[in-house]
């Protein structure tokens, strides 16, 4: 099941943390760094990050992360997270379909490490296009990508 977490409670956002860190530290081994800024996350900066989160439950048990923030009638996926538990069982997949027919806005945007190949995958598999790659720290690129979204055709 798919809801909407209250991020600015202190609980909540620890489950996220609970998530998001094993997860992260398997996107850190696959690219190579250490770097990742969401490594470095605390409920504290989760509570007030301004982003709206949603997570995919089974039964009481938190299992995968999606997170947003829409600006200017877009669509920007700040963080799309599965616990190491629970991958290769489509959760990311189901999470960013949940938020595509939940916001019918004209363009989702979202950013991966260019080594991320499962994320870069999954973003292309659903319509994405990369339209730039950006050099952020030594070590780590980010890819950027697009999709106009069908609502609008």
């Amino acid at each position: 099941m798919i809801k909407r977490i209250d991020i600015t409670k202190k609980e909540q956002a620890e489950r996220v943390l609970q998530v998001q860190l094993p997860s992260y530290k398997i996107e850190s081994s696959l690219i190579g760094s250490s770097d990742i800024p969401p490594l470095h996350d605390t409920a504290y900066s989760l509570q007030y990050c301004g982003e709206t989160f949603y997570g995919y439950w089974e039964a009481e048990k938190l299992c995968g992360v999606i997170s947003l923030k829409i600006e200017s009638d877009e669509l920007d996926i700040h963080r799309l997270v599965v616990h190491p538990d629970h991958f290769k069982k489509g959760i990311a997949q189901k999470l960013l379909s949940f938020i595509e027919r939940q916001y019918p806005v004209p363009l989702i945007k979202v950013a991966t490490a260019s080594l991320n190949l499962p994320a870069i995958r999954l973003y292309q598999k659903n319509g994405f296009e990369k339209v730039r790659e950006e050099k952020v720290l030594t070590g780590l690129s980010l890819s950027f990508f697009e999709k106009q979204h069908q609502c609008f055709f």
